[in-house]
């Protein structure tokens, strides 16, 4: 069995991290396997949604410990190989930032540490009812520093940095109030109503998502001022596709699209 599995249907790919023993932690094959899907699917125009799942009783447990304290034992204690480790992580979260196609997130049972910034990292989430939430690593003295990286562009400071010092786990009802994630749904539900609103994002034209996952993004981190430049540059450019054309038309001509795209 693979650690990490595809499968499409339609436009809409599932990628599924397969390590339950581990509870799907993000070991260096785990990361190796994320990335190289991720830089597949930025390829693949054929694509318009990802949905990002984990097998077994949990979706991530974050990094694998077992493995770091591995990695401790080289002669340098380890400097190099965390240096690494956390690098190669950091591009996969950016990866999936500035994939093309939005992604969301499917947590269920626990997603912590790394885990938990896996889901702050996607650009949404629906998430099954009893799912926990935390970044834990200060209980076990290693506070998470580079979760606290999407945790805190997700949700308000106050309570990302409560989470990130005390270590406690919030719920599904405190995740969604907080901004965390977009849906709950009973576990028993949750892949069809991850599938709805996939389909619901599906269902539209592919090039006009796209452009606007990228301004998105590249927007928040602007002034106001520079923000509205760069936006209504990104409108013009959205405006001119012929698809975008064909949309207006058919709305006023009160008839379905026929989109290329």
């Amino acid at each position: 069995m693979a650690i990490l599995e595809r499968h499409d249907t339609g436009a809409i790919a599932h990628l599924t991290m397969n390590a339950p023993e581990r509870l799907n932690a993000l070991s260096d094959a785990m990361l190796a396997a994320l990335q190289s899907g991720l830089d597949d699917l930025a390829q693949d125009r054929d694509i318009r949604v990802v949905i990002l799942s984990g097998a077994g009783k949990a979706f991530c447990a974050g990094h694998d410990l077992k493995e770091m304290q591995a990695g401790r034992q080289a002669e340098d204690s380890g400097a190099a190989y965390f240096a690494d480790l956390f690098a190669r992580c950091a591009r996969v979260m950016r990866t999936i930032r500035t994939l093309p196609q939005p992604v969301i997130a499917r947590p269920h049972g626990i997603a912590t540490a790394a885990g938990c910034q896996l889901v702050a990292t996607c650009d949404m989430a629906v998430a099954a009812e009893g799912t926990r939430f935390g970044v834990n690593g200060v209980n076990i003295g290693l506070f998470c520093s580079t979760p606290m990286v999407a945790l805190s562009r997700n949700i308000p400071r106050k309570r990302a940095f409560e989470m990130l010092t005390t270590g406690e786990f919030i719920d599904t009802a405190r995740a969604y109030d907080l901004g965390l994630i977009n849906r709950t749904a009973p576990p028993e539900d949750l892949e069809a109503e991850t599938l709805k609103l996939a389909e619901t994002i599906a269902g539209k034209l592919g090039s006009a998502v796209r452009i606007g996952k990228s301004a998105f993004y590249a927007q928040a981190e602007m002034t106001v001022d520079d923000a509205y430049a760069f936006t209504g540059e990104v409108m013009v450019r959205n405006m001119l596709d012929t698809d975008t054309n064909e949309g207006i038309e058919a709305f006023l001509a009160k008839r379905k699209p026929d989109w290329r795209q």
